[in-house]
């Protein structure tokens, strides 16, 4: 198993000098592509979403089939770290661990090529523009997904702030939906000096910032709106605005609930841009549906890390980050767990992250349990 993590410590460091952002993993793609065919796997099936592959190894005999994710891409952050490794691509860095997750996915590759599942078959998933919330969904719909389609799916996410390999659960909605709003206002620009020949949108912007933030008071479940950009016109002194807009992100822990706060914060914006004459045009961003964790999928999970004698710990609420696993979780039972990388760790996205070696095998030997649990 210590040949296994040094190579898998050394895939990642690689990875985590050439990190790419959503929608340009190319070279990641190819790197573990590469890896893989030394491999010998029985498939590999390219062509899931834009960069996305997968790695299949078949067992003799019938059986579920069973995926694990993890994700190709790194984040727009200019890395702040003095590592020997240190990114070298300027002002992109893998400061969410995702590095780390393939480098897991590949220890299993290493084990499973020694020793085939010995029924169904255990599908390695690297997905694109995770960070984006696209990722999932172009997997789901790429006529190769039929693929790969799988009975069970499982993926874990290093969370800082929590005891080093500390296991944390939750069955049902484990991370929330999420979606970026931009709402438009235009209207009729006109001299400075004569304000009332135009048809300006800042008092519509203001009842917008003001009544978005309000809209979880109408939902008896959790819900939150979050503006987190507004611009009013341009800087010409001499002109009175005739544009605005606002940015906001909706959240909610169920994706019904967000279908209802988005038609809420729809609703309010057209009454807004009504009664103040204005043009509207509403669209959205980065959405990401709640993780549902299946309740025999997070058995299996539980029971695996109760085997190694991990470290437990089943959190009573959802996490208020969004995952677009939850795309995968919709349609097949699945589990999104974490695994706890320190509690003074560097947070997630921080400039200064740097995922912990230490969870290579605990991540490799949970996933081997779940395989020899539903594959042998």
């Amino acid at each position: 198993m210590s040949s296994i993590i040094k190579e898998i410590s050394i895939l990642r460091k690689e990875l985590h000098q050439s990190p790419e952002v959503s929608g340009n993993e190319q070279k990641t793609s190819k790197k573990i592509r590469s890896f893989f065919e030394n491999l010998s796997p029985d498939e590999i099936v390219d062509d899931l979403g834009i960069n996305g592959l997968a790695i299949v190894f078949k067992g003799k005999e019938d059986g579920p089939s069973t995926l694990f994710r993890a994700e190709l891409d790194a984040l727009p952050i200019l890395e702040n770290s003095k590592l020997p490794y240190k990114s070298k691509s300027e002002g992109v860095a893998h400061s969410c661990g995702h590095d780390g997750h393939m480098a897991i996915l590949a220890g299993i590759g290493l084990k499973i090529a020694s020793q085939r599942p010995k029924k169904g078959k255990v599908i390695l998933l690297f997905q694109p523009s995770e960070e984006t919330g696209e990722g999932a969904k172009q997997v789901l719909e790429s006529p190769n997904f039929q693929k790969v389609k799988p009975d069970f799916s499982f993926a874990l996410h290093n969370l800082p702030g929590y005891p080093l390999g500390q296991v944390i659960l939750k069955k049902g909605a484990f991370t929330a939906a999420s979606k970026g709003m931009i709402i438009e206002l235009k209207g009729r620009t006109s001299h400075a000096a004569h304000p009332e020949n135009a048809i300006s949108p800042a008092n519509a912007m203001c009842q917008l910032i003001s009544g978005l933030q309000k809209l979880p008071e109408q939902i008896n479940s959790f819900s939150l709106v979050t503006v987190i950009h507004a611009q009013l016109g341009e800087v010409a002194f001499g002109t009175t605005p005739g544009a605005a807009t606002v940015m906001a992100t909706l959240r909610t822990f169920d994706n019904a609930v967000m279908d209802t706060l988005t038609e809420s914060a729809i609703t309010l914006s057209k009454k807004v841009s009504t009664e103040h004459g204005l043009e509207l045009i509403t669209s959205f961003r980065e959405e990401f549906q709640a993780v549902e964790n299946d309740s025999e999928a997070c058995d299996i999970v539980e029971d695996a890390a109760d085997q190694l004698s991990l470290n437990k710990n089943t959190v009573p609420t959802p996490f208020r980050w969004s995952e677009d696993f939850g795309n995968l979780s919709s349609g097949t039972k699945s589990m999104l767990f974490g695994i706890g990388s320190g509690e003074n760790h560097p947070q997630l996205h921080e400039n200064s992250y740097d995922f912990p070696d230490e969870l290579l095998p605990i991540g490799v030997d949970l996933f081997n349990k779940i395989i020899k649990k539903l594959n042998h």
